[in-house]
């Protein structure tokens, strides 16, 4: 009888755990997206800093994440019962959130993979108070004139991105006048992010030779290994 009531006690925390699975889905661009579409007014949550949602964000959004002092006013103000949607720069900030949401009753959450890298770079709207000062004529004209270009696209606020800054210093010093390094950062050229219509994820790394995209990188794995091969041929 014990045997048959632990079993019974599993099976109901094993659909306990899958409904709380379901109802938070880490959603890629396409698809979230579409869910916000099909919703007459959606529940977009910027989950970033105060400081980085000033600067863009996606358009009805409101800002707030774990950390704001006045996080439950924010929350009371939502529908528990509508689906919500929350991006961050990555999936770090909005993870955290969508999860915390859940245990507070919400029916259904969702975060974006890739963040505000994969919304703006996948050519989604999006709130801009600075104008790009780069424009995609201009980005295409360096690609043109250049043998080689690395280009490194990402955000002044991702962490991930910080760590690939002293790998371009290494990889400056040993190619020298052979290699362009073109830094395209989120907050100082949205626009050509949207332009490119590339990037899924910060930071993206593109190295260019005559022209032609000879790999394009998630991150700072490897970099230095692949430029070398690649400017040795």
């Amino acid at each position: 009888m014990r045997t048959f009531k632990n079993s019974i006690t599993a099976i109901v925390l094993l659909f306990t755990i899958v409904g709380f699975a379901q109802n938070q889905i880490t959603l890629q661009l396409d698809a979230f997206y579409s869910k916000i579409k099909a919703e007459k007014n959606p529940q977009i949550i910027d989950a970033r800093s105060a400081e980085e949602f000033a600067i863009n964000h996606l358009n009805t959004a409101v800002n707030f994440n774990l950390e704001t002092k006045n996080y439950a006013e924010y929350v009371a103000k939502l529908d528990k019962t509508k689906p919500v949607f929350i991006y961050s720069i990555g999936a770090g900030r909005s993870n955290l959130l969508a999860k915390e949401l859940l245990k507070n009753g919400f029916a259904e959450v969702h975060d974006l993979q890739g963040g505000i890298a994969a919304w703006i770079g996948g050519g989604k709207p999006f709130y801009s108070n600075t104008k790009s000062k780069l424009s995609l004529a201009e980005y295409k004209k360096v690609i043109a004139e250049n043998k080689a270009v690395l280009v490194d696209i990402g955000s002044r606020y991702c962490g991930a991105c910080k760590k690939v800054k002293p790998v371009l210093e290494t990889i400056k010093a040993e190619h020298g006048t052979h290699l362009k390094i073109v830094e395209i950062d989120l907050e100082d050229n949205p626009q050509v992010i949207a332009d490119l219509k590339t990037v899924k994820v910060f930071p993206t790394l593109i190295l260019y030779q005559n022209g032609k995209i000879v790999f394009k990188k998630d991150g700072a794995a490897d970099l230095k290994k692949e430029v070398d091969v690649a400017l040795a041929n």
